[in-house]
C-alpha cells in the first residue's frame, strides 16, 4: 500500500541557483527534469537561453542567471529544468537544485520588495531552515509579447 501526501494550494517547490533561493508554487510544477541540449534561438529575449523540445514540445528556457542578476553560470549536465505551466504556455528554469516541497509562512509580500533588481518576479518572501526563500510568480517570467517572439522564432527554425 503506498500513502500518498497531500499538500495544500499554497505548497512551493523550492530550487537553488548559486546564491539564490527560489521557490514556485508546486501546482505550477510539470516536471524536473535532468538538464538536455538547449538549441539557440537567434533574436530571442536576452532571459532566454533557447528552447528544448520537451516530449514534442518546444518549450522556453528562462535563463535564472540573467533574471536574478547572477554571474553566468555554464550549463552543466548536473543542472535541473523545473517545467512550468504558466497561465498560457510552459517554460523551464535552470536550476542547480531542488529541494523538497514545502508549506510557505509567507513573511513578506511584493509590496515590501520593490527594491530588490528582480522583485518583478517575486510573489513573496519566507523563510525555511533559516534560508530566506524568494517566492516567484512564475507568469511574471515571459510576458505575452515575449512568448508570442519565441513562438514566431520557433516557426522558422522548424
Amino acid at each position: 500500500m503506498t500513502v500518498q501526501k497531500s499538500y495544500s494550494d499554497e505548497s512551493v517547490v523550492v530550487f537553488n541557483r548559486g546564491p539564490v533561493k527560489c521557490a514556485l508554487k508546486l501546482s505550477g510544477i510539470e516536471r524536473v527534469v535532468r538538464s538536455v541540449e538547449i538549441t539557440p534561438l537567434p533574436d530571442a529575449p536576452q532571459k532566454v537561453l533557447g528552447i528544448i523540445n520537451y516530449h514534442g514540445e518546444l518549450i522556453p528556457v528562462i535563463n535564472t542567471d540573467f533574471v536574478f542578476g547572477l554571474k553566468n553560470h555554464l550549463l552543466s549536465a548536473n543542472d535541473l529544468f523545473l517545467v512550468a505551466c504558466t497561465n498560457k504556455h510552459k517554460i523551464a528554469l535552470v536550476a542547480d537544485s531542488v529541494d523538497n516541497v514545502h508549506e510557505p509562512e509567507i513573511i513578506k509580500t511584493k509590496e515590501s520588495l520593490e527594491l530588490m533588481p528582480f522583485a518583478e518576479y517575486i510573489s513573496s518572501i519566507t523563510v525555511f531552515d533559516n534560508d530566506i526563500v524568494l517566492i516567484n510568480d512564475i507568469d511574471k517570467f515571459l510576458s505575452l509579447a515575449e512568448f508570442e517572439l519565441i513562438s514566431k522564432l520557433i516557426k522558422t527554425i522548424k
